[in-house]
C-alpha cells in the first residue's frame, strides 16, 4: 500500500464524522435553509476543525450562497472542497539547509503524543535518504526515553548521544551538536522532556537548549517541530500556543491520524496559528511518517475511492 492510500485509510474514521455525514445531511435537505446551516455548522464543529475555523467556512458558504456559486445542497461538497484545499494550501517550506551540515531539529511536545516514536521515524526517514543521523537523547526526566530513543538509534543506524537520567538536558544538546560537527553528521534530532505540569521550568529549559545550540551553530535549531496527537483534537491548539510562547515553532508533526475521527483539526491548525503540517503519521510502521502534502491531504479527506 502506497502513502496515500494509507492516508486515506487513515482518514477514514475523520471521513466518516465529517465528509460523509455532509453527504447524508445534503440527501436530507432539498433546498438550503437557516436549519440547513446550523445542522452544517454542527457537523463542522464535531470534526475538530475548531469555532474560529468553522465560523470562517461558514461566512464562505454564506458569500457562496449570495454569489449563487452555491444553488443547492448538492453544490456544498465541492465548494467545500476548494475552499479546505485553499486554506490548507502553500505546502510547508522544507527547513532552510544551513550552509554546511549538521541541520539541528528540536523536538517539542508533551509526554504521551508520540515524541520519542516520531524522533525514531524522523531518522529512519533521512537514513534511508542517505543522511547521516544523530539523536540527541535531552529528555533527561524520563529512563524510559533514553532507552527508547537508544533502541531507535540502534533499529535506524542512528548515532545517540545521552547522558545519565537527572542530567542537565542543555548539556546533552550541546555534546551532540559537538559530536555531530566532529562526525560530519548531517542530521541532528534532539528529543526535549514534556512535562507540562511544570510549565514554567520546562519552557525555561527549552529556551535554554535553544541558547546553547545557537552559540555552537549560528541559526541552530533549523526545525523546532511540535509533536502533537492528533486523538487529542482541539486541545492540540492549546498545546501549541503554550509551546510558541517559549520557543519558535517552525511546524507540527500530527501523529495518531489513523486513530481518530479528528483529522480536521490540521485545518484548524493551519487556520488559526498559521503553523505549517510538516510531517504526518498515520500507521505504527516504521515508513508510515511521511512529509504532510496539502493537496493529499484534501484529495483523502473527500474521497474513499
Amino acid at each position: 500500500m502506497g502513502f496515500f492510500d494509507k492516508l486515506k485509510a487513515g482518514l477514514e474514521k475523520t471521513r466518516k464524522s465529517f465528509t460523509e455525514k455532509i453527504e447524508q445531511l445534503i440527501v436530507g435537505y432539498a433546498t438550503i435553509d437557516d436549519e440547513f446551516l446550523d445542522d452544517l455548522e454542527a457537523v463542522l464543529l464535531s470534526a475538530d476543525v475548531g469555532v474560529p475555523t468553522t465560523a470562517k467556512l461558514m461566512a464562505e458558504i454564506r458569500k457562496g450562497i449570495k454569489s449563487k456559486e452555491i444553488n443547492s445542497p448538492d453544490d456544498l461538497t465541492p465548494f467545500l472542497q476548494t475552499k479546505i484545499s485553499a486554506m490548507l494550501i502553500g505546502e510547508p517550506e522544507p527547513a532552510a539547509a544551513p550552509p554546511e551540515p549538521p541541520t539541528v531539529m528540536l523536538i517539542v511536545g508533551v509526554n504521551g503524543v508520540g515524541k520519542t516514536t516520531t524522533i525514531g521515524k524522523l531518522a529512519n526517514y533521512y537514513r534511508e535518504a542517505g543522511k547521516k543521523v544523530l539523536i540527541a537523547a535531552a529528555d533527561t526526566f524520563r529512563a524510559a526515553a533514553i532507552d527508547q530513543l537508544e533502541i531507535w538509534g540502534k533499529r535506524t543506524g542512528s548515532d545517540i548521544i545521552k547522558h545519565d537520567e537527572g542530567s542537565d538536558p542543555a548539556a546533552v544538546a550541546f555534546d551532540a551538536v559537538q559530536a555531530a560537527k566532529a562526525r560530519k553528521a548531517d542530521i541532528v534530532i534532539i528529543d526535549t522532556a514534556g512535562r507540562l505540569h511544570t510549565k514554567s521550568n520546562l519552557m525555561e529549559e527549552l529556551k535554554k537548549i535553544n541558547r546553547v545550540i545557537a552559540r555552537e551553530i549560528p541559526a541552530a535549531p533549523h526545525e523546532t517541530l511540535l509533536v502533537l496527537d492528533a486523538t487529542t483534537g482541539q486541545n492540540a491548539i492549546n498545546q501549541a500556543k503554550l509551546f510558541g510562547d517559549a520557543v519558535k515553532l517552525s511546524g507540527v508533526v500530527l501523529t495518531k491520524l489513523d486513530g481518530t475521527a479528528k483529522g480536521g483539526v490540521i485545518i484548524a491548525i493551519k487556520n488559526e496559528l498559521g503553523l505549517p503540517v510538516k510531517w504526518v503519521g498515520v500507521g505504527e510502521g516504521i515508513n508510515d511518517l511521511r512529509p504532510f502534502v496539502a493537496s493529499e491531504f484534501a484529495a483523502a479527506l473527500f474521497t474513499d475511492k
